[in-house]
């Protein structure tokens, strides 16, 4: 599990293609691999990735083809930058928002608008994710827990504080770049609950939810 609170920026030091997977290299001087051992998960860019070789200041990661089909892994080059967090231990702080690492869908920047100090970012999303995400809910882009502060039929908005933008690679996004969704879990577990037969044993309903204060 992770945060969505980013604690390096890597590059993507190198990507070997195997056909149908890839074997890349993370390199960040940044990043403190001294307590990461092989097999351990690493946030990038919002994709969970197990080590399997690790240098003083670079990790290697297998990447599948089902994660190269379903993320902008299969866009990047050698050179990427790569928003990376390590796993969350016991004694993590929860700074963002629960986080699997498992991307739902691959989102596009369609709008860059200066908004005083700060920027907006529209993204558009496939529209089977849109249902999931709501106003002031959270979402991770490229690994990056951030809060919707706005919603169209087939996009949302970001509002990006300069440290945010310093401390991760949106300060690189461009209109038309591919980034990494994934919704907010709750959405996800309450839809499957919600959709459950009525005849099954302790089924959730509208009814029910209603009755226990989710609803007003």
């Amino acid at each position: 599990m992770f945060t969505g609170i980013i604690e390096s920026v890597g590059k993507l030091a190198g990507l070997k293609n195997n056909g149908s997977d890839f074997l890349i290299e993370i390199k960040s001087a940044k990043l403190d691999l001294s307590d990461v051992k092989l097999g351990d998960s690493i946030a990038s860019n919002g994709v969970c990735l197990t080590v399997v070789k690790l240098t003083k200041d670079s990790f290697f990661a297998d990447v599948s083809g089902e994660t190269i089909k379903l993320t902008g892994f299969a866009h990047y080059q050698v050179g990427q930058s790569i928003n990376l967090e390590k796993a969350l231990t016991p004694s993590s702080r929860l700074g963002g928002h629960m986080v699997s690492g498992h991307v739902d869908g691959v989102g596009t920047i369609e709008r860059i608008i200066n908004n005083g100090r700060s920027t907006d970012y529209w993204v558009s999303a496939p529209q089977e994710l849109m249902r999931y995400i709501a106003h002031k809910g959270s979402i991770c882009v490229d690994g990056i827990s951030l809060t919707v502060n706005g919603l169209e039929q087939s996009s949302f908005r970001l509002t990006i504080v300069p440290h945010t933008a310093g401390e991760t690679t949106i300060s690189q996004f461009a209109v038309g770049r591919k980034v990494n969704l994934e919704v907010d879990q709750i959405a996800r577990y309450l839809e499957r609950l919600m959709t459950c037969s009525e005849q099954d044993s302790g089924a959730v309903s509208m009814d029910l939810l209603a009755r226990s204060g989710f609803l007003k």
